[in-house]
């Protein structure tokens, strides 16, 4: 990248926001060169992990709002959308949750009441300033059914219309959004899609699906990506690119998605590159990301937002799952945060003329 190069944000700012996962060390100030990249090249930003419920709420009647606090002002100082992420989840979410002092199940009217001040206490204290939340995340199984998580069991499958409808309530003006992964697989991607129609019919105000794209160098195909987003968009909803990177290692399985209660056992062969990463590879990452960017840029009548999760490869949570303690390079800045060749395939995508719009919720 030359001096005369734009930024991400500036080269995409026809077509989406360009947007990074920030954990704890940026946006408090400590990683002085992710500070420097995120506010350069990004102009909305979501947080890793402290607006989970185990970091911003871990115990019964306690709020943790030091960290998130710094995370909002980060953003509010540097004019960026702040997302918050997420208020639902069946992980990240301590067990107190789901039961009385005593340790015994709540009804579902206990755990309705302690889902919404959660939800208003969290979303009030930001209101007007986190401009969208991720109300519900990871709901589905992969076959597109419902998971069986405490929420599920003691509330029902209307906990996600109470969810949005509190978080609603706490601030009218948020954009809401439900999000998931593995939405290429046929049977999810069906699933999501009645989930959002069930939303709709009750009434609740969602704004859009966040569509996670944690992807693999060659699966799912850029025709399949393509397939996801038209069908998404059919919704007459937003669609979101959330948590976006890609796998650059082999896997022992077929792993999709970012399911962190799956994980595999290391093998020195699953983890090929730990002195980096040799220039066929490079290349072919480079070509992933143009590839992806040329089919976000297609729908951006339906796309308002593209994030990246994490800054660096170092930072990637991708060096931990599905197998931990491996080299992963699945992002567009290296661990010396030096752009990688798939910074620059991304941004002559944001520079090359643009092709018409799909109108892919038409």
């Amino acid at each position: 990248m030359t001096d005369a190069a734009p930024a991400l944000k500036d080269a995409f700012k026809d077509c989406f926001r360009i947007g990074v996962a920030l954990n704890q060390a940026t946006f408090t100030g400590e990683d002085t060169n992710a500070v420097a990249i995120v506010k350069a090249q990004f102009n909305t930003i979501t947080p890793e992990n402290v607006l989970k419920w185990e970091s911003v709420h871990p115990e019964p009647n306690k709020f943790a709002f030091d960290l998130p606090d710094q995370y909002v002002a980060f953003g509010e100082k540097n004019g960026m959308f702040i997302i918050g992420h997420t208020l639902v989840w069946h992980n990240q979410t301590p067990k107190w949750v789901f039961q009385d002092d005593k340790g015994n199940e709540l009804s579902r009217d206990a755990l309705l009441n302690r889902l919404k001040e959660h939800i208003s206490t969290v979303v009030g204290r930001y209101k007007g300033r986190v401009r969208g939340w991720d109300v519900v995340n990871e709901a589905l199984n992969d076959d597109g059914s419902m998971r069986k998580t405490p929420w599920y069991r003691i509330i029902g499958d209307d906990y996600l219309i109470k969810a949005f409808q509190f978080a609603h309530e706490a601030d009218p003006a948020a954009e809401l959004y439900y999000n998931e992964f593995a939405l290429d697989k046929r049977g999810k991607r069906k699933g999501a899609i009645a989930l959002i129609k069930k939303l709709q019919t009750a009434g609740v105000p969602v704004t859009g699906i966040g569509y996670q794209a944690h992807v693999k160098l060659e699966t799912p195909s850029v025709a399949v990506v393509d397939k996801v987003i038209t069908d998404l968009a059919a919704l007459g909803i937003k669609v979101m690119i959330t948590e976006l990177d890609v796998d650059a290692l082999p896997s022992g399985k077929s792993y999709a998605g970012a399911d962190i209660d799956k994980l595999a056992k290391y093998r020195a062969s699953l983890d090929p590159y730990t002195n980096g990463l040799p220039a066929e590879v490079q290349k072919k990452l480079a070509e992933r990301y143009r590839d992806l960017f040329r089919v976000f840029v297609k729908h951006r009548d339906v796309i308002p937002r593209v994030t990246f999760w994490g800054v660096e490869d170092g930072g990637s949570w991708l060096n931990s799952f599905p197998i931990r303690g491996r080299t992963n390079y699945p992002l567009l800045w290296d661990r010396q945060y030096r752009p990688k060749p798939a910074f620059d395939a991304v941004l002559q995508v944001g520079i090359e003329p643009s092709p018409s719009p799909s109108k892919s919720s038409k």
